[in-house]
């Protein structure tokens, strides 16, 4: 009878024309981000001859706008409406992008970190505004197996992307591959073109000040305990994978004592974890409350990064990482669909702004000393020690365990 219910919620939801749209854009999204991406560090490295500081200008590119733009953006977010935002962002990153093409067939290489930078700056007003789709649109029982779905997506171009990138600018050039971003971006905005008008936002009645706006958005994520809570298991995870993301190499040439070439087969089997992982939760979302899902997530990887710091077995590792991979879906889908849950709909750009600086801000910040702990630490040492981030995140969770859902009642009032 369940199995039933869940399968009749799941035909509803690909039936329905918001959600349809969103994963179209997503798709069109992914392949813009990726072409974009690669393109950008493969032409890089090529004009520069493999220059690290040219090189780490790309991630600063990429990452900066979160620091700088998410909070801001998520504020802006909850004054704007959704479907409006998101086209308007998909139209003028498209935009950007075709203006670098033009700059770049005039012989000024240096603006292609344009590329990346303006797009993610712009994201930072349009993400949120998608979570915010979720939250008014769609019931409680189908809003797990959506974000499911949509992250599946995602992990599908983790395994696709680099392929995807990487062929198109060896084939066609950077001018064609930029191209691509653009009409992706483009195509992204006409799929969402066909979401439902906007609904009139209660902000646009009232006169607030940015500022203040955005001090009861901080107020509202303190007041809450599962919001404060999950904030502290983002900053904990996000220290713990910046430990590991940029050493993954040194247990391929080091630990396992094999070629670094090697690397892409842990990346594949971290990639086919995530799509797995995806789809398991999808057929799980009805009967596994998210943060039970997320508490799974982070004792998985745990466990999973604790093996890969010791194991000297290729086969022990790519298990390990095929378990990350398969735990990061959980993570991921879990905290969104926790965050759509325990958030009213007119704090969702503010809560996924105050919440997504901390995950990425202490990744970064791990990431930039990773480095000079490898030559004073072991990798196992390392390894072993982002593991007991994801245990101390997984702590962080455990008072909220057994929350229960909100009434429907007033989940729907708050999306109204």
């Amino acid at each position: 009878m369940e199995e039933n219910l869940l399968e009749k919620q799941s035909t509803n939801l690909f039936r329905n024309r918001v959600f349809q749209s969103i994963i179209i854009s997503g798709l069109f999204l992914q392949i813009g981000v990726w072409v974009r991406n690669f393109a950008v560090l493969l032409f890089v490295m090529e004009k520069t001859n493999g220059d690290p500081f040219a090189i780490s200008m790309i991630s600063v590119a990429e990452f900066a706008p979160i620091f700088i733009f998410s909070f801001i953006g998520g504020t802006f977010a909850d004054r704007w409406r959704p479907k409006q935002t998101m086209v308007w962002c998909d139209i003028l990153s498209s935009l950007s992008v075709f203006a670098v093409l033009v700059t770049l067939i005039l012989g000024s290489w240096q603006v292609v970190f344009f590329a990346t930078l303006i797009s993610a700056i712009l994201s930072q007003f349009s993400q949120p505004s998608g979570m915010k789709l979720f939250k008014m649109h769609f019931p409680e029982e189908q809003m797990q197996v959506g974000m499911s779905v949509y992250q599946t997506v995602f992990a599908v171009f983790m395994v696709l992307g680099p392929i995807l990138g990487t062929f198109i600018f060896q084939a066609f050039g950077i001018n064609l591959s930029i191209a691509i971003t653009g009409i992706a971006f483009l195509l992204s905005a006409v799929a969402l073109a066909f979401l439902p008008p906007d609904r009139k936002m209660e902000e646009e009645d009232q006169i607030t000040s940015l500022l203040s706006e955005m001090k009861s958005g901080i107020k509202y994520v303190l007041g809450k305990k599962e919001l404060s809570l999950l904030g502290l298991c983002f900053l904990a995870a996000g220290l713990g994978i910046g430990f590991i993301q940029p050493l993954s190499i040194f247990l391929v040439t080091e630990q396992l004592s094999l070629p670094k070439e090697n690397l892409q087969w842990l990346l594949t089997a971290n990639g086919i974890g995530m799509i797995l992982g995806g789809a398991l939760v999808m057929f799980f979302a009805k009967t596994v409350a998210p943060q039970k899902l997320l508490a799974c997530g982070m004792l998985g990887s745990a466990v999973g990064l604790a093996i890969m710091g010791m194991s000297t077995n290729i086969w022990l590792t790519l298990g390990a990482q095929f378990l990350n991979g398969l735990m990061m879906p959980c993570i991921q889908i879990g905290i969104n669909t926790m965050i759509l849950q325990r958030t009213e709909s007119d704090f969702i750009g503010r809560v996924n702004g105050i919440l997504s600086p901390l995950f990425t801000g202490s990744m970064v910040l791990t990431m930039s000393v990773a480095g000079i702990l490898k030559e004073q630490l072991s990798l196992i040492v390392i390894f072993e020690s982002a593991a007991v981030l994801f245990i101390v995140g997984l702590f962080f969770i455990l008072p909220i365990y057994n929350l229960k859902v909100a009434p429907k009642q007033e989940i729907l009032k708050s999306g109204e």
